[in-house]
């Protein structure tokens, strides 16, 4: 397990490197991708592999080919990625957010991570085929969201808009409801292969993404961003008192 975290901060310190002395925003989401996939090749690469173990590996490789090349494609669209505004010129700022990013790819994956390391021959239970599939749904569903607000984005006239259609008629932040449904599917394709003890671990996994997500680097950010720009319009108020933050729910009246 320690081999998997060395291996997450030395990928992303190395990137880092690359990226402050370069001031781009181009590797830091691939980077971030490629820690999953690292982490979960080790999990093969250290072991003789049975179904529960492919299923998890497939749906790692899966969302970060997905995620890995959108956000790529993103930032070439956008040229520079405004988080880093305040921290691309400050060596210790700019590291400090690699670091995290290593160190949540790490705590993210060890429901893989633990299953990975299992002798056991992890079959295809029914837990595993039902998990599987709502993490599959979670990839699915952010890969939409995402698409839907790139789109948006990219029309001129929607220029000084917020999104309110598609997915996210129905929740503010549809893509990050993905992302922590795709986690906790992973989790429960590992659960039934795991200890008593790593289960208990592993579970700190799908709840450090939505912690990250919900209270600290995605929805507070994006909240403020919004009210700082929105908040004197009284459409905006309406969508926001009427739309889900996070769980897609039918709109209310």
């Amino acid at each position: 397990m320690i081999e998997t975290l060395i291996f997450a901060l030395v990928l992303n310190i190395v990137m880092f490197l690359f990226a402050f002395r370069n001031k781009t925003d181009k590797l830091t989401d691939i980077s971030y991708a490629l820690t999953f996939v690292g982490i979960a090749l080790f999990g093969v690469l250290n072991n003789e592999m049975s179904s529960a173990q492919w299923v998890a590996f497939a749906l790692v490789l899966i969302w970060a080919a997905r995620l890995g090349s959108y956000l790529l494609i993103r930032i070439k669209a956008m040229g520079r990625d405004k988080r880093f505004d305040d921290k691309r010129n400050n060596f210790w700022k700019f590291g400090g957010f690699w670091i995290l990013q290593a160190v949540t790819a790490w705590v993210v994956m060890l429901p893989v991570s633990f299953l990975m390391q299992t002798s056991a021959e992890t079959e295809l239970s029914t837990l595993v085929i039902i998990s599987g599939l709502v993490s599959l749904g979670g990839i699915v569903f952010e890969a939409v969201a995402d698409m839907q607000k790139f789109y948006f984005v990219q029309n001129k006239d929607n220029k000084g808009k917020w999104i309110a259609n598609g997915l996210w008629k129905y929740s503010r932040h549809p893509n990050y409801f993905g992302e922590i449904m795709t986690w906790y599917g992973v989790y429960f394709v590992c659960y039934t292969w795991l200890s008593e003890r790593d289960s208990a671990i592993a579970l700190l996994g799908p709840i450090f993404i939505t912690f990250m997500l919900g209270f600290v680097s995605g929805i507070p950010l994006l909240e403020a961003s919004a009210e700082k720009k929105w908040s004197k319009d009284p459409k905006y108020k309406d969508y926001k008192r009427k739309t889900s933050i996070l769980i897609p729910l039918p709109r209310r009246k």
